[in-house]
């Protein structure tokens, strides 16, 4: 195993333990006036984005551009379910470099540091504008126990997914030259198209129970995430028991 894959399998670990300490703090971070609604949401997006990046791209691709897109989306949600408005521009071209500067740091590693900084800076440039002209993660919001993506949502998944697709080739024909651009380029789309369109389907459940979970189900969550911090932490320490490699 690769020592930075191994390194942010641990830091996911503690983090992880970090925030099931959290939960199971409910009642001391204030109950439902507390920010554990906010923490839930940033929690479970992590979770989903970063899945879906890394079974895409990669476990350490996945568990950085996952927190980066994860928690912002997050903020921006809850602002949206607290006061059914979104941050100004300036606000949310700090959110598009947050995710672009997850995407490079998750493509660094694939492809160098010119790439991936030429990569970000076009994503977070691709986002401002998707911004400027009403398309944003809040866009069609709704908080319930049904998905029912709407025709602009699926839009807005299929324009990144090509942006992104044009992006990576443009990076692979000017910046570095990798083998088999177009495989890397469709990749890179279809991976983040993917995640995308899962997000959507699955963001009316996590607004509808990130303010309707019962307290013990929140505890339950918890000590679930304690559990799974554990276990990646002590992947490093099982690695030397076995002796197994790691380059």
């Amino acid at each position: 195993m690769d020592h930075h894959t191994l390194a942010a399998v641990s830091i996911a670990g503690i983090s992880l333990d970090v925030l099931g300490g959290l939960y199971l703090a409910y009642d001391l971070l204030g109950g439902k006036h507390g920010p554990l609604r906010l923490l839930t949401r940033m929690v479970t997006y992590s979770i989903v984005f970063g899945a879906g990046f890394g079974l895409g791209m990669g476990m350490f691709f996945g568990i950085v551009c996952g927190a980066a897109v994860g928690i912002t989306i997050a903020i921006e949600l809850h602002r949206t379910a607290t006061s059914n408005d979104y941050y100004s521009l300036p606000w949310e071209t700090l959110f598009s470099a947050i995710r672009g500067t997850g995407f490079a740091a998750g493509l660094y590693w694939m492809v160098g540091l010119r790439f991936a900084v030429i990569f970000g800076i076009f994503a977070t440039a691709g986002q401002v504008v998707a911004y400027a002209r009403g398309i944003r993660p809040s866009i069609d919001y709704v908080a319930a126990r049904h998905a029912r993506p709407t025709s602009r949502q699926l839009w807005a998944a299929l324009v990144r997914t090509l942006a992104y697709i044009v992006t990576a080739l443009l990076c692979s024909t000017f910046v570095r030259h990798i083998d088999h651009p177009w495989l890397f380029a469709l990749r890179v789309g279809l991976v983040t198209g993917i995640v995308t369109v899962i997000g959507i389907a699955m963001n009316p459940y996590i607004e509808y129970y990130a303010d309707n979970l019962p307290e013990r189900r929140l505890g339950a969550f918890g000590i679930a995430l304690v559990l799974v911090g554990f276990a990646l932490q002590s992947v490093q320490y099982c690695l030397t028991l076995f002796d197994v490699p790691i380059t």
